[in-house]
């Protein structure tokens, strides 16, 4: 029986599949494009078996090449350093061409440097003038930050400060995020350096933040047992944290500032609550240069509305508002202003599917429905103003596909005109040209390493070649990759996705033991469904090799399907899908003789440790082991929002 005693080499190869070893054995899993100017040109960082190296893609001419010469360019920086430096090791992760193309900038470390691609001569020169954790305008002209808890600009040609607030505190703080916990214990104080949290307007003339008020919210405590320093006495962290129920939990009240005269501009009908770390959720956006807007929604998320504020004068207006008899999803909502904020794009699952409505924001009415279908659109890309289009990624549209699995499709405002633009079977990861008339594709599934192209928006053709994912030295560890499986949920109709591992030494004559890692959400799902996704941020191969068949399984009360599917966890979420998990199990034991069904345990982590004690508890008979990390076991104590 496989697993009955685990060696050292199994650990070994355990270890060799972490994911931090796991990234070591894969190059070129995607193209991530830096689009230049208009959008004709862009660069991207390649990282190779040779090392990192910087490509240019000229989109017009259909060309791709070195955005330099590397080794002139390492053996430049190194003589103007006095650091020795290779060329497939450059120093630095993002260059900035100029406008003529002929030559970069870059930082290695505080140092900003220019380099002429002519004669690879490298100067020091003037680095960015926001710092790290500062908010640079728009145009340049201003930096923002905090000192001591009140907001300043920085007028960058000059250095004058000016400052903006002069009532903050630590409890009542201007442009501050609430701290977490883990970037209390990262920096090892309460008192930790964050970025500023302001909005600037487009023309920079006017920027927006909020002041958190948390002078009444009740706390909670870290204790560091063991703190890093060596000393033996632990270490108390106490930080705002809001739980399901309180009413006293910290708010954020939006302030406007004009910069240049430094002119308040208070909000008084706005008092949003913050119901976990950072700011208000979702953020405040720029209409134009006059007005803000934002997503506020009924604690529980029964009902949203979208307000705009006068930037000039602080009053509000709900524009429009939504209520479900459940819930709205939050995590999946899109709403995307354009033509100069005079009209907006929401999504919306009113149909039972997550789609798309354009509205007119002056009179608040819905013009018309843009997609529709029994498929649910997934995320705004761009939109085409001019054309009158917007492309966007969906899934769950193409028959016989799996639908987690991204397409990419552009449709007219006016809800005619819908068209696929990756016809792959694959998950697509989408960047489009600012001009809309090219895009990058990086498509792949969970087994199907990436390949990366360049494809026309006017009807997906493709443009040229950029890059496949080079495994080799994966493949030579003997890897094979996972198994995507398809089963029936508990009612023996409705489909559900997952992914099944099996350790390098497999043998189809044993018995394995089974692992369920699980994470039921229910906002989000487990399975990666991209291969880039399944390398970087899953452990299930690293497990697998101890002697366990491991399977990631979405069942019922999961995102991104049918809202009457996602639905199934309200006020519901002791349910987790576990019936599902288990019928989709016992459908792989019977297919697989070498799955051992009377030896089934699970793992999850967070939301998935609440998952992994409540399936043990209540499902005993078929869930025997359980190992929990990290997880939020009393639902009174966690998830406020």
């Amino acid at each position: 029986s496989a697993g009955a005693q685990v060696t050292s080499d199994d650990y070994q190869r355990a270890e060799q599949f972490h994911p931090r070893n796991f990234q070591k054995l894969v190059f070129k899993l995607s193209v991530d494009p830096n689009w230049i100017a208009g959008g004709g040109k862009f660069w991207y960082e390649n990282r190779a078996q040779t090392g990192r190296e910087f490509m240019l893609v000229d989109c017009e001419s259909g060309t791709r090449e070195p955005a330099f010469d590397h080794a002139r360019l390492a053996a430049a920086l190194s003589a103007a350093s006095g650091e020795s430096y290779e060329a497939g090791d450059l120093p630095f992760r993002r260059i900035e061409f100029s406008e003529e193309g002929t030559s970069i900038q870059f930082s290695v470390g505080e140092q900003h440097w220019k380099c002429d691609l002519q004669s690879y001569v490298c100067e020091k020169a003037e680095g960015p003038a926001a710092g790290p954790l500062e908010s640079p305008s728009p145009d340049g002209r201003y930096v923002a930050f905090t000192r001591d808890y009140d907001l300043f600009v920085r007028i960058v040609a000059s250095g004058e400060e000016k400052r903006l607030t002069f009532d903050g505190t630590e409890d009542y703080a201007y442009a501050t995020p609430l701290p977490s916990a883990r970037t209390m214990v990262e920096q090892g104080t309460e008192k930790v350096k964050q970025r500023t949290a302001v909005y600037w307007s487009p023309d920079s003339s006017k920027l927006s933040t909020y002041r958190i008020d948390a002078r009444n919210a009740e706390k909670l405590y870290f204790i560091h047992a063991v703190p890093p320093d060596g000393g033996v006495r632990s270490k108390l962290y106490t930080f705002a944290y809001p739980l399901p129920g309180e009413t006293n939990v910290p708010y954020g009240e939006p302030v406007i500032f004009e910069v240049e005269r430094g002119t308040r501009i208070d909000v008084p009908e706005v008092r949003r609550p913050v119901l976990y770390y950072g700011i208000p959720w979702p953020v405040m956006q720029w209409i134009n240069n006059s007005k803000l807007a934002f997503i506020d929604f009924e604690r529980g998320w029964g009902e949203i509305f979208m307000v705009e504020i006068d930037a000039g004068t602080g009053a509000t207006r709900v524009v429009l508002e939504e209520t479900s008899d459940t819930f709205i999803n939050g995590y999946a909502l899109i709403a995307e202003y354009f033509n100069d904020g005079t009209e907006l794009l929401l999504s919306s699952e009113r149909d039972g599917w997550h789609h798309l409505y354009l509205y007119d924001i002056g009179t608040g009415e819905m013009k018309n429905q843009v997609t529709s279908g029994d498929w649910a659109v997934r995320r705004v890309i761009a939109v085409d103003e001019e054309g009158r289009q917007v492309y966007f990624l969906a899934g769950g549209r193409e028959p016989g596909r799996n639908p987690y699995l991204l397409h990419l499709y552009r449709a007219n405002l006016d809800g005619s005109g819908l068209s696929l633009l990756t016809p792959e079977d694959a998950n697509h990861d989408i960047s489009i040209s600012p001009d809309h008339k090219y895009f990058v594709d990086s498509f792949s599934t969970a087994e199907i390493p990436t390949v990366s192209v360049l494809r026309s928006c006017e009807n997906g053709s493709k443009i040229l070649d950029l890059e496949e994912a080079d495994i080799a030295p994966l493949l030579a560890t003997g890897w094979k990759p996972p198994e995507p499986f398809k089963v029936k949920a508990r009612d023996g109709k409705t489909d559900i996705y997952g992914l099944l591992f099996r350790p390098t030494n497999f043998d189809p004559s044993k018995k394995y033991p089974l692992i369920d890692n699980v994470y039921t959400g229910p906002h989000g799902i487990t399975t990666p469904y991209s291969f880039q996704q399944m390398i970087a941020y899953k452990h299930a191969q690293s497990i697998a090799e101890l002697g366990f068949i491991v399977i990631y399984i979405d069942g019922l009360g999961t995102n991104y399907r049918s809202k009457a599917f996602h639905d199934h966890c309200y006020k519901n979420l002791g349910d987790g899908g576990f019936p599902d998990h288990i019928a989709g199990i016992k459908q792989l034991a019977e297919k697989y003789p070498y799955i051992d069904i009377e030896r089934v345990g699970i793992f999850g982590l967070s939301a998935g440790g609440y998952d992994t004690v409540h399936a043990i508890c209540t499902y005993p008979d078929f869930y025997k082991v359980a190992v929990s990390a990290s997880g939020n076991y009393d639902h009174r104590m966690d998830k406020t929002w």
